[in-house]
């Protein structure tokens, strides 16, 4: 993957990053792995909204990608294609049975390369194992938090795990956040980095691009007025005047913390924010 870097022709090119897509190899999905996505705009099945600025955007078809990585045999990459539903690339695979299904591409990986899923395949880029099969040190994507669910972890573009240590049915991970976490050795990772590792350098440059992608504007709280915003009003420019900053409805933002799943703080050895 490369970036297109562009002349200032006009203000919406100035500063401009985009992508130039030469790691895609087809325009066209597969049929039988797409789905219709209809637009939520941010609300919630009672129409109420319940994540603000979203709304619009170009519209889009779901890819079917397989997370689980459960099928067994080896698969051949017939294709490296675009998702617009993600950050990262997405590779069809097909198995020696004819089944083709769509995977988190790899960084490295190429038409025509092999992958497979078990705890008997090698430790190589694409293949899926579980963590517990993994050598300490190996580089690690799409990872379970529960055995037989699929990967929730680790799967934007450029995100890389890493496997640290195995004791007592649990694999250290060090997630790309910086925390380190335990996780149990049964749920599956597949080795690598994910793709597209240049996303983070793009440059949307003009409004619109975000309007494409369905991100709506966003208006500051202190210049609204006090009845719409704890940070409203005030003469010319004026500061928040209270303790910390407020969303709304009145609650502390920004850095607030809003974790409350006690359960499982006994896996996390270090946070994220302790790095």
């Amino acid at each position: 993957m490369g970036l297109n870097e562009y002349k200032p022709t006009s203000p919406g090119r100035r500063d401009t990053v985009t992508d130039d897509f030469n790691d895609i190899t087809t325009g066209k999905p597969e049929k039988s792995l797409i789905a219709p996505l209809n637009k939520k705009g941010g609300r919630n099945n009672r129409g109420r909204i319940t994540v603000r600025h979203r709304g619009g955007g170009h519209k889009r078809r779901y890819r079917v990608v397989d997370f689980r990585r459960d099928k067994q045999g080896t698969a051949v990459i017939k294709t490296i294609e675009y998702d617009p539903n993600r950050t990262a690339r997405i590779a069809l695979v097909e198995y020696e049975d004819g089944v083709k299904r769509y995977i988190v591409a790899p960084d490295g990986i190429n038409v025509g390369d092999k992958v497979s899923s078990g705890d008997g395949v090698s430790v190589a880029t694409g293949n899926s194992r579980s963590l517990g099969s993994l050598p300490t040190g190996t580089l690690v994507h799409n990872v379970e938090v529960t055995p037989g669910k699929g990967g929730q972890m680790v799967k934007s573009a450029g995100a890389v795990a890493q496997v640290m240590a195995h004791e007592g049915g649990y694999t250290l991970l060090r997630l790309p956040s910086g925390e380190m976490r335990r996780l149990l050795s049964a749920c599956s990772a597949t080795v690598g980095q994910v793709s597209n590792l240049d996303h983070k350098n793009e440059k949307l440059g003009k409004a619109g691009r975000s309007r494409q992608r369905g991100r709506r504007p966003s208006v500051r709280g202190s210049v609204m007025s006090p009845a719409a915003h704890p940070h409203g009003g005030g003469e010319g420019r004026a500061g928040i005047g209270m303790p910390g900053p407020k969303t709304p409805w009145g609650k502390p933002a920004l850095g607030k913390r809003t974790r409350r799943n006690k359960r499982t703080d006994k896996f996390i050895l270090r946070r994220r924010y302790d790095r």
